[in-house]
């Protein structure tokens, strides 16, 4: 049974009064992918009545009255997604679609919809607390730069006069605040739970606090603010991480307690396996459905956390960098349960998480000291003391397929190349190649010059070279044709136009037709958004280049697909502005001019992914 959407839902249950209402900007899907589901399920296994108040009408506060005053308070996100990131492309163009909403349709959704959405709960009832958390808050809970604004707002927890902010995966700090605010703790005084930011008058320092520049100093100074990220950022582990202070004014702090330790593989198992529908509410049934839903109905999630470091990537500061993940048993059990569903075709289209290939902490030490603050686990390289091993990974997918009326199990959440190189057993590959691809393996290189791949923390371009060789050889040696296709960043921070020719050259030589490109979106708390704004590197405060002309962006990118036709004009404008005048004639040869026939496209994506072999075209070195 669906949690209550409305008053007769309520009634249905005999309930008069419910003890939380989750407001999401999301529509209301029961599955355990989407954070409303998991924290109204867990809240519900602890005998709390919740109803969910999803995609509200936030243009007054009556919807927010739909329920009646709730009994503890408001939980708020803004869904799945940053409103802001949901709501405008990279080039700030309003979308047209948003995947999480009814038929797909797209403005029902506010910008900074946690804001929006808190107000509205203030205005209906008074006194009643107010919880924000998800995405939205949790890369927010600082000052930050934000992109569309082009400046560097207030933590989100004094924009929506919220009383707390859940940061990270919020499953424990939820239940100690219910716990708390049911026992009758006024919710001001709920100050100790790990996990969360509240604000205070003052505060009194000890050796477990870490003051950062306040915030009138990283507004005005984009030193200050570097200063402050990397500060933050070297203290998002459970065991490690301080209780960070920023100041905003002589009687305003924005405090955020230290991390919750990660969910163990028990515990993981438990929010897994809670009583959820699987499902979109049916009142969405005429309007089509949920688009976004329909990616995840039949993918199994693994694990959470993520040790790979991508600069670009905000996951190591809301899932953090210790890996967790659920047991073979239970995801066993999720699989078989899917093959009874009346749709299902055979097919499971993932096992993964953040990175498919991660189930475990990097290395042992991690549970004792927590991650290391200076050093990464990947990058440069991998780590001596990194525990390299997939066994458990292919135990789990090999008990998976072999469920009766399972066709075919499919990674498609990622894997970390890297991670397999420095793996001197090839079991997971070959059974990668086996048994887990249709025909294309997409991988993230993200770019192949090792001038951009230095800003971005992934591996030298060698290791991908490498890795499409050893993927390419096992293929052979099985007797089949699958390729590879690369996902691509343009304009990230540290490329030059150099480097973009360089990619171009790259993709040219060794036949790989990107099927994806993003140019670079600085997102909240993320490395590279810190080097996006300040053009600084955050650890050793040397300057960063950032391409920020909205012309040379387009160049970057359209250098990445420089044959597609519609591409040229700005591919030639790109080789002159560097000086490569040489180069047209090589990017811009007659066949990649004209436009394909459908055979011939796809006779094209049948070379993605072969590897010659040949020498790489040079182009001028760049400092990092």
């Amino acid at each position: 049974m669906f949690l209550p959407v409305c008053r007769q839902d309520m009634t249905d249950r005999g309930w008069e009064q419910v003890d939380f209402v989750i407001v999401t900007g999301d529509a209301y899907v029961d599955h355990h992918s989407f954070g409303t589901a998991i924290i109204s399920r867990l809240l519900e296994s602890h005998g709390y009545k919740v109803a969910i108040l999803a995609r509200p009408d936030y243009k007054s506060a009556d919807d927010f009255r739909r329920f009646g005053r709730p009994r503890l308070g408001f939980l708020i996100n803004s869904g799945t997604v940053d409103s802001m990131v949901n709501n405008y492309s990279v080039f700030r163009h309003k979308r047209k679609v948003d995947e999480y909403g009814p038929g797909g349709k797209a403005g029902q959704r506010p910008d900074r919809a946690v804001i929006v959405y808190s107000n509205r709960a203030r205005e209906s009832y008074k006194n009643v607390p107010v919880i924000i958390g998800g995405i939205e808050a949790s890369l927010r809970r600082l000052g930050h730069y934000d992109y569309w604004s082009d400046k560097v707002r207030r933590s989100i927890l004094l924009d929506s006069k919220a009383d707390l902010l859940v940061y990270g995966m919020g499953e424990r700090a939820i239940v100690e605040i219910a716990d708390a605010l049911n026992s009758g703790i006024d919710v001001k005084d709920i100050t100790w739970i790990k996990g969360t930011c509240y604000r205070a008058n003052t505060f009194s320092p000890d050796a477990d606090t870490e003051i950062l520049p306040d915030f009138e100093e990283i507004r005005t100074s984009k030193e200050a603010y570097a200063r402050s990220f990397a500060k933050s950022y070297r203290s998002n582990d459970y065991i490690n991480g301080k209780r960070l202070v920023e100041k905003y004014d002589d009687r305003t702090y924005v405090i955020v307690n230290e991390p919750q330790p990660p969910l163990e593989r028990e515990e993981l198992d438990q929010v897994y396996e809670l009583p959820y529908e699987n499902e979109w509410h049916p009142m969405y049934d005429d309007e089509g459905g949920i688009p976004a839903f329909r990616e995840v109905k039949f993918s199994l999630v693994s694990s959470r956390g993520c040790f790979g470091g991508c600069s670009f990537c905000a996951l190591t500061y809301h899932q953090g960098r210790q890996v967790r993940s659920r047991s073979r048993e239970s995801l066993v059990a999720e699989a078989k349960a899917l093959t009874s569903k009346p749709d299902f075709k055979g097919y499971i289209h993932d096992v993964g998480g953040p990175t498919a290939n991660f189930r475990n902490p990097a290395c042992r030490q991690q549970l004792k000291n927590g991650v290391c603050k200076n050093k990464d686990c990947l990058y440069p390289s991998p780590c001596r003391n990194m525990d390299v091993d997939h066994s458990d990974y292919i135990d789990v997918l090999r008990a998976i397929r072999s469920i009766d009326n399972v066709k075919k199990v499919f990674v498609r959440s990622g894997i970390r190349y890297d991670y397999v190189m420095a793996d001197r057993d090839d079991s997971f590959l070959r059974e990668l190649c086996r048994y887990h691809v249709s025909g294309t393996l997409k991988v993230a290189p993200e770019h192949i010059s090792d001038n951009v791949l230095y800003y971005m923390k992934k591996p030298e371009k060698k290791v991908f070279v490498e890795f499409a060789k050893k993927y390419r050889k096992i293929n052979e040696e099985l007797g089949l044709k699958q390729y590879l296709i690369p996902y691509l960043i343009s304009s990230h921070p540290g490329s030059t136009l150099d480097d973009a020719i360089e990619l171009a050259l790259f993709l040219k030589e060794y036949g790989f037709v990107p099927d994806q490109v993003q140019d670079f979106y600085p997102t909240p708390a993320t490395l590279a958004t810190c080097m996006y704004y300040t053009e600084l590197d955050p650890f050793t405060m040397n300057p960063v280049y950032v391409a920020k002309d909205m012309n040379e962006k387009k160049m970057q990118r359209a250098l990445i697909h420089y044959n597609r036709p519609e591409n040229r004009a700005t591919v030639i404008r790109a080789l002159k502005k560097a000086g490569r005048e040489d180069l047209i004639g090589v990017l811009l040869d007659k066949n990649n001019n004209a436009e394909k026939s459908r055979e011939d496209k796809n006779e094209h994506h049948k070379r993605t992914g072969r590897c010659n072999g040949g020498k790489q075209r040079t182009v001028p070195e760049k400092r990092r």
